[in-house]
């Protein structure tokens, strides 16, 4: 008598014999229970406000370390204990600050005073100045058919302004706050760098070993891929950023325009956002200069259109290079989501945050690709 052959469990085969299956099953239940401890305050509140108290530190320690940690190893690499590096450098970066905040800063400050001080007033200036040059006629033309009143948008400014005023007024209270949680931050940022400066090398082995063995040289790839990333983007960035101030600052000092050393920080610091932090910085640089004449906002824009050409040409090529690999349109989009969904912080880390999770979403794909098998009837 023949024994029938016995089929395997088409369920068990399809589905829990499919590490497909079983990850995804895996995501799923990991999902359903963030979403139910979710719904219970107590649960993830804790976390919350920690991550929200060490995430600003952490991020400015990150900025200064991928900054100062290449000077650190050239040290190191001619023979000078890497703890005396550190301290080198924190004397001279000590010495910069002080030399910075009593030759600098009252200059800005001068300069900052007096822009707002004559602020108001840019308004009625910018309108007479177009009016005289355009003609009183044409411009009397133009209120007409555009239905524009000069008079009431005077009025809806300051009508505006002084809304503002009051609300600033009315949570004067929460904005100190949030200047007291940034100094703070600032305060702590020295002693977390230290550290990490002196046993930051360390970070990755120490990581890896709580992995199993299997997994460690593919995340050690992901990690160094990572930290390439980050650190070719905040370099080159801040100094891309940098060479743009300084370039504005020489040039309106050539021209003569007001307030050429504040204007030269303001672009600088916006710079850092690229593609849309350009347009956010030149818009008070050409207030000014249409309120001064014509000539100076003429001379402006020739100085603006060289220093980007310069910027677009030569320093960012050869400071940023390929390296980030995203197209540029992919980047304000990226810079505009980010931004909606976290604000100015966002706007700052959009960028390399997107470099990191496309790091991370790459590896992935390529292990799936790799584990499941799927491909290997196309190959």
């Amino acid at each position: 008598m023949q024994i029938p052959e016995i089929k395997p469990d088409r369920f068990k085969k399809l589905f829990l014999d499919n590490k497909f299956v079983l990850f995804l099953l895996t995501l799923l239940l990991i999902g359903l229970n963030i979403f139910v401890l979710n719904k219970i305050p107590f649960v993830f509140k804790p976390f919350i406000v920690l991550v929200k108290t060490v995430i600003l530190p952490l991020i400015l320690t990150g900025v200064v370390y991928y900054l100062l940690n290449p000077i650190v190893d050239l040290l190191e690499k001619r023979k000078m204990k890497r703890v005396y590096s550190i301290i080198t450098l924190y004397i001279l970066i000590i010495a910069v600050v002080t030399l910075l905040i009593l030759a600098v800063i009252p200059v800005i400050n001068v300069q900052v005073m007096e822009l707002v001080k004559n602020f108001p007033t840019y308004s009625q200036q910018v309108q007479l100045n177009f009016e005289s040059w355009i003609g009183g006629s044409l411009f009397n033309q133009i209120q007409q058919t555009t239905g524009f009143n000069s008079t009431d948008w005077n009025n809806t400014i300051t009508e505006r302004l002084s809304s503002f005023i009051s609300l600033a007024g009315a949570s004067i209270g929460s904005f100190l706050g949030v200047v007291t949680e940034t100094l703070l931050a600032i305060a702590v940022v020295p002693f977390i760098l230290f550290y990490l400066l002196k046993e930051g090398h360390r970070l990755p082995n120490f990581i890896l070993e709580f992995l199993p063995p299997s997994f460690r040289s593919q995340t050690y790839e992901v990690m160094s891929e990572m930290n390439h990333q980050i650190s070719s983007y905040i370099r080159g960035q801040i100094i891309v950023s940098f060479c743009i101030g300084f370039l504005l600052y020489i040039g309106y000092l050539i021209i003569g325009l007001k307030y050429s050393l504040i204007l030269a920080i303001i672009a600088a610091f916006t710079s850092i956002v690229p593609y849309l932090g350009p347009v956010i910085a030149i818009t008070p640089a050409l207030i000014v200069a249409a309120v001064t004449s014509p000539v100076m906002l003429l001379k402006m824009i020739v100085i603006w259109t060289i220093v980007q050409l310069i910027e677009g040409k030569f320093i960012s090529p050869q400071i940023m290079g390929k390296s980030l690999k995203i197209h540029p349109i992919t980047i304000i989009f990226v810079i505009l989501t980010a931004g909606n969904l976290f604000g100015l912080t966002g706007i700052i880390l959009a960028v390399p945050g997107y470099a990191v999770l496309k790091v991370i979403v790459s590896h992935i794909y390529h292990w799936f690709r790799k584990r499941s098998g799927f491909y290997n009837t196309f190959q």
